[in-house]
């Protein structure tokens, strides 16, 4: 079993000639990779230079925080969206254009009617915002509309406020 180690030798000494260093006459493999620098490859940045792909998941995370956790709300027994909410689902739709993710929207009601009543109710609200995310352009395979009727209340009250805070589409992202 002696041809073991000779192979091991023989492969650093093979790996070992193949690597180069720079000689003193080359300028294009010492040159610091600048904006204007285009003697350099990307092979040849290092991480701290990298920072338009960084910069791009900051900004993807800054849009994300700008959409996440608005919700859309309704006026009692209704489906239709409020002029107030238009900007809401505008963001939302410029954000599943911009980055094609997946989202489920969540219809919800206030506590008052039937459960059933409550459930198509929320379905009615969920497919009004998915119907305004597809005429803003956003591909109707992105997005998924379902209801939960009065089953998961942001407010427990009974106040009218509270009712308000309850009838709303959220937005779930996948």
């Amino acid at each position: 079993m002696k041809v073991a180690p000779f192979i091991v030798a023989a492969s650093v000494v093979l790996l070992s000639a193949c690597a180069s260093t720079p000689s003193a006459g080359d300028t294009a493999a010492t040159a610091p990779v600048t904006a204007g620098n285009t003697t350099g490859n990307s092979g040849d940045l290092k991480p701290a230079q990298q920072l338009p792909e960084v910069d791009a998941r900051a900004a993807e995370a800054a849009a994300f925080a700008g959409v996440n956790g608005k919700s859309v709300y309704f006026d009692f027994d209704q489906s239709t969206i409020r002029d107030a909410d238009r900007a809401t689902v505008q963001a939302h739709a410029s954000y599943l254009g911009k980055y094609k993710t997946n989202v489920l929207i969540q219809g919800n009601t206030d506590a008052r009617g039937s459960r059933e009543y409550n459930l198509a109710l929320g379905q009615r609200r969920a497919e009004s915002v998915k119907q305004a995310l597809e005429v803003l352009g956003v591909k109707p395979e992105q997005v998924e509309a379902v209801s939960l009727g009065k089953e998961k209340p942001r407010a427990q009250g009974t106040s009218e406020q509270d009712y308000a805070e309850n009838r709303r589409a959220d937005f779930l992202y996948q």
